[in-house]
This record gives structure tokens, C-alpha cells and sequence, in this order.
């Protein structure tokens, strides 16, 4: 049995998420789907911010540029998540649903093109090991934010 790379398990996560938000679209009265697609977005964005990003920049310092950006559409994505968290109704809901689903679609193609396919070339695979273990079983600290999304350092004492 082949063993699943880094880039394949990434890979997967995301389209375990685009299915609960799919899943969530197809049946808006239901929230299950989308509660469990927004927890499981949100630990994917801190596996890649606190632990892939900084290990792929440091081992291919070309990559800083792309992370920059995955890190700003973070702050988008987070975004919608927290508006989405805070709906209203259904109707909300479903809208941003679709926002979100857009994002991500566009988001994940280059993550997939471009971040991934180096983390199976360059990791070393004691890193790798490590990030397939938190895939298996890594929960999202409570309280964390992304890091475009955290308030500035000169706001945080108001």
C-alpha cells in the first residue's frame, strides 16, 4: 500500500472541506456539514501557518513571496469564516457559503500548484513526519487567529 504524500494529504484536506461546504449548500437548513468545514478550515490554516510556511521558507527562501500571499487570502478567508459564524439565517449563511467556496477555489489551486508539490521535494522527511502526524490528530489551539487576521501590536493595549 502507497503511503500518502504531504502534498496528498493537504490536498485532501481541502477537499474534505469544499465537500462540507457543499454538502452545506445542497442543504442549507442543515449547519453540521458547515460547522465541521469551518473547524477543519480553520486548524488546515494554522498547520500552514504556524508549521509548513515557516518550514518551506526556510528551506527554500524563493518561497517567502507565495506564502505572503497565501497569507493575505488567509485574512480573507478568516474573515468570511467569523461572518459566517455570526449569520443571521440560512439565506446569510448559504451567501457567504458561496463567497467562501469561491475563495477557496482559487486559493487551494495554488496552493496545490505551487506550495505543495515543494513540500514533498524539499522537507526533510522528519518534518513531513510531523506534519502528517498533526494531520492525523493536531487540534487548533484555542483562541488562534491567523496571523494577517490578529489585530495589529500598537491596537492590542486599547
Amino acid at each position: 500500500m502507497e503511503t500518502e504524500s504531504l502534498a496528498q494529504a493537504l490536498q485532501r484536506e481541502h477537499q474534505e472541506i469544499d465537500a462540507g461546504i457543499a454538502a452545506f449548500a445542497a442543504s442549507p437548513g442543515d449547519r453540521q456539514p458547515l460547522t465541521r468545514a469551518i473547524r477543519a478550515l480553520r486548524r488546515h490554516i494554522y498547520l500552514e501557518e504556524e508549521f509548513l510556511f515557516p518550514l518551506l521558507c526556510r528551506a527554500e527562501p524563493g518561497l517567502a513571496a507565495p506564502t505572503l500571499v497565501m497569507l493575505g487570502e488567509h485574512a480573507r478567508i478568516w474573515a468570511i469564516l467569523e461572518l459566517l459564524e455570526d449569520a443571521p439565517d440560512a439565506r446569510a449563511r448559504l451567501a457567504l457559503g458561496k463567497q467562501l467556496a469561491g475563495h477557496l477555489l482559487h486559493h487551494n489551486l495554488k496552493e496545490e500548484k505551487v506550495l505543495y508539490p515543494r513540500a514533498d521535494d524539499i522537507l526533510p522527511p522528519a518534518a513531513a513526519d510531523r506534519l502528517q502526524a498533526f494531520i492525523a490528530r493536531g487540534d487548533l489551539p484555542e483562541g488562534w487567529v491567523c496571523l494577517k487576521a490578529r489585530p495589529a501590536a500598537s491596537d492590542a493595549g486599547r
